[in-house]
């Protein structure tokens, strides 16, 4: 069910103003590979065993990635000395690959292909985020996931995706190849200088940054959907195209506010893609929260909304941020009296009727149980495919 015309409507077309020993970890992964035999290809052996660093102790591997995410030091020499253990910054043989598979994996079949970022550890891959994946396929059997991430482009990437694939849905992880897909692009050099430690990627930890400008990338290079992992579908995002959703917009003019960069749908090459790019690269600030993704999105197209050669909708809050983040815990509440019900009722029919997914804003809700007959409990209900752990999602 499309939004209605009449709500898209209410948006105007001018916007308003906008405030990570080699040998024992291969040989602990000769173990789990034995194991699991049959279950991966030959090719995916080949590209797990030719890793320098090899995912199979998880709390090993998770320690050490969690210092090389969560640590952000500055001065340049501190920084010349922490980039190296972003795996992001790596080049081998899984980057040498990274266009290849894609091109594999994306065919004709694929009913919608979706992206998603994944850069933290491979435990930390919840049963949240796993609920966001199925949804994804609730909605979209015939879609296409890709999980751009090294860490979870692993055995153990492999093991927690396994269930789905086991299903006959396709989902990848797969090490995404960062100067293949700045190439040519304004953000090569912010890259290389980041790198290089020429550039002080800020406070903010720079993964969060780097999934700003990878969605960006990805979907530049290869178009479809980007979808944060914290995004629970709904319904088919297949009538969608060159799409931004609003997070807020003016209770009396219904101009829209910000925008967000949580759920992305373009067209390769679409030139709002090349202009999100070049203001992530120009304007880069690595201290301030949402400097570098919704407020940057909300810039752009602030200035080029309207202008000739851009071909874009702009959707309202109810499309894909119903809920804000300071009333997202009301969803996981279970109703306690009548009213209570009454209310989870009309918020049901309302989200069916008009809205294509539920952001979760994972950094307030991340640590909230979903309680038994709760919104999210229904909804979650009725959009999983695997339907596990539904009322211990927590992290």
């Amino acid at each position: 069910m499309q939004i209605p015309n009449s709500i898209v409507s209410n948006i105007s077309l001018q916007s308003a103003a906008f405030d990570e020993k080699e040998d024992s970890e291969v040989l602990q992964a000769r173990k789990v590979i034995r194991k699991i035999k049959s279950d991966v290809s030959a090719v995916q052996l080949d590209v797990f065993t030719r890793r320098k660093i090899i995912n199979v102790d998880s709390e090993h591997h998770d320690s050490l990635l969690s210092s090389s995410v969560v640590r952000e030091e500055q001065g340049t020499g501190r920084l010349r000395r922490k980039l190296p253990e972003y795996e992001i910054f790596w080049s081998d043989e899984l980057t040498k690959k990274f266009h290849g598979r894609v091109l594999e994996f994306f065919n004709p079949k694929c009913e919608v292909q979706f992206f998603m970022t994944w850069i933290s550890t491979v435990g930390s891959f919840g049963r949240r985020e796993m609920l966001s994946v199925e949804s994804v396929f609730k909605a979209h059997p015939h879609g296409c996931l890709m999980i751009l991430s090294r860490n979870m482009d692993s055995v153990n990437g492999y093991r927690i995706l396994k269930p789905l694939l086991d299903r006959g849905f396709k989902v990848l992880a797969v090490t995404p190849d960062m100067p293949f897909l700045l190439k040519n692009t304004p953000a090569e050099a912010w890259f290389d200088a980041i790198k290089s430690g020429k550039k002080d990627p800020g406070e903010i930890p720079l993964a969060q940054n780097l999934s700003n400008l990878m969605r960006l990338a990805v979907l530049y290079k290869y178009g479809g959907v980007y979808l944060d992992t914290d995004f629970i579908v709904l319904k088919s995002f297949k009538g969608l195209k060159n799409t931004i959703g609003a997070q807020s917009i003016h209770a009396v003019s219904k101009n829209w506010t910000r925008l967000n960069n949580a759920v992305l749908v373009f067209d390769m090459n679409h030139p709002l893609l090349f202009k999100f790019i070049e203001e992530f690269a120009s304007t880069f600030d690595g201290n301030k929260w949402g400097h570098n993704g919704p407020y940057m999105v909300s810039r752009v197209v602030h200035r080029v909304e309207g202008r000739p050669g851009y071909n874009f909708t702009i959707l309202p809050p109810m499309a894909f941020y119903p809920v804000d983040w300071i009333k997202i815990g009301s969803l996981f509440k279970m109703p306690n009296t009548r009213a209570d019900s009454r209310w989870v009722e009309a918020k049901l029919l309302q989200l069916t009727r008009e809205t294509y997914g539920v952001h979760l804003w994972n950094k307030q809700s991340s640590k909230l149980m979903v309680e038994q007959g709760s919104v999210m409990g229904r909804l979650i209900s009725e959009n999983c495919v695997l339907c596990q752990h539904i009322y211990s999602s927590e992290k």
